[in-house]
C-alpha cells in the first residue's frame, strides 16, 4: 500500500436551490480500501457518489485523484475528454440496474470486449480470449459469451456488469446498491463474489448502500449520512459494534431487530 490517498475530498457540497444533496464532506480514500456509505433513502449517498464519480457537478468543494504519473488532478479543472478517459479506463462504476451499466442489445463477450477497446486492444482473438476468461471469474459460463444480456437473469447480469467494470484493471470502483433488488440467495453469492475480486485485485472501492450487512461484508471503513451530512465514519466494525450517534445506533438496532 502506497502511502499518498487515492482519492482527497475536501468540502464537497451539493445543493438543490435550498434543498441539501450532500454538505461539506471531506475524507481521503486509501489504495486498496473500501469505504461503505450507509444510509437511509435521501441522506444524500447517492448525491456524494455522483459528485465524487464526476456525473453531478458539486457546488463547491475539490475532489482530487492521484494520477498514475503521481500528481493529483482536481477532478472538475480536467477537461471532459479526460474525465471521461478515466472512467473507461482507471475507474469503474457498477450501477444499482446492470441495464444502466450494459449494452443489452450486444453479446455479453462485446460488453466486456468494448472496455478493452478502450484501452487499446484491437486483436479480435485476445479480447475475446481475455472477455472468456472475465466472464469465468464473474461464474459466466463460456457458452454465454455470445448471449445478450437481456437473455440473463438479474444476479448473472449483474456480474456480467463486474466483468466489464474490471477488465481493464482499474483503481477505484464506485458501486450504487450494487445488491439491490436481488433475491437473498443471490445477493450471498454475488457480494462474496464482489469481496473475492477486490481483494485479488487490491482495488479501492466506494460502495452506497443502505444495508448494513453489505457494509460489514465488503468495507474497511465506513460512512454515516444523514441529511446530507456525514455524522459518523470510522472502521467498520467498530462503527457498527460500537456506534456513537443515536442516529446510528438506530440504524443498527434496526437492522439487529428484523
Amino acid at each position: 500500500m502506497t502511502d499518498a490517498p487515492l482519492l482527497r475530498v475536501h468540502n464537497v457540497s451539493k445543493f438543490y436551490g435550498s434543498r441539501i444533496g450532500c454538505r461539506d464532506v471531506s475524507f481521503d480514500l486509501w489504495p486498496g480500501e473500501v469505504l461503505a456509505v450507509v444510509g437511509e433513502s435521501g441522506s444524500g449517498k447517492s448525491t456524494l457518489l455522483n459528485c465524487l464519480s464526476t456525473r453531478l457537478l458539486p457546488t463547491t468543494g475539490s475532489i482530487e485523484y492521484h494520477m498514475r504519473d503521481g500528481k493529483y488532478r482536481d477532478l472538475y479543472r480536467m477537461s471532459e475528454a479526460e474525465r471521461r478517459f478515466l472512467m473507461r479506463t482507471d475507474w469503474g462504476f457498477v450501477h444499482q440496474n446492470p441495464a444502466d451499466g450494459l449494452r443489452m442489445t450486444v453479446s455479453a463477450g462485446a460488453n466486456v470486449g468494448e472496455r478493452l477497446m478502450a484501452v487499446g486492444g484491437r486483436h479480435y482473438g485476445n479480447i475475446r480470449s481475455t472477455a472468456t476468461d472475465w466472464l469465468g471469474r464473474v461464474e459466466i459460463g463460456a457458452d454465454r459469451i455470445d448471449d445478450q444480456p437481456r437473455a440473463f437473469s438479474g444476479g448473472m447480469r449483474q456480474r456480467l456488469q463486474i466483468a466489464r467494470n474490471l477488465v481493464t484493471g482499474p483503481r477505484l470502483v464506485f458501486m450504487d446498491e450494487p445488491t439491490g433488488g436481488l433475491d437473498v440467495s443471490v445477493q450471498a453469492r454475488l457480494l462474496d463474489l464482489v469481496r473475492n475480486l477486490v481483494n485479488d485485485l487490491g482495488l479501492s472501492a466506494i460502495i452506497v448502500t443502505h444495508d448494513l450487512a453489505v457494509a460489514r461484508l465488503l468495507s474497511h471503513r465506513m460512512m454515516v449520512m444523514k441529511d446530507g451530512l456525514v455524522i459518523e465514519q470510522g472502521l467498520t466494525d467498530r462503527v457498527l459494534d460500537d456506534p456513537r450517534q443515536p442516529y446510528t445506533q438506530l440504524l443498527v438496532s434496526s437492522i439487529l431487530q428484523v
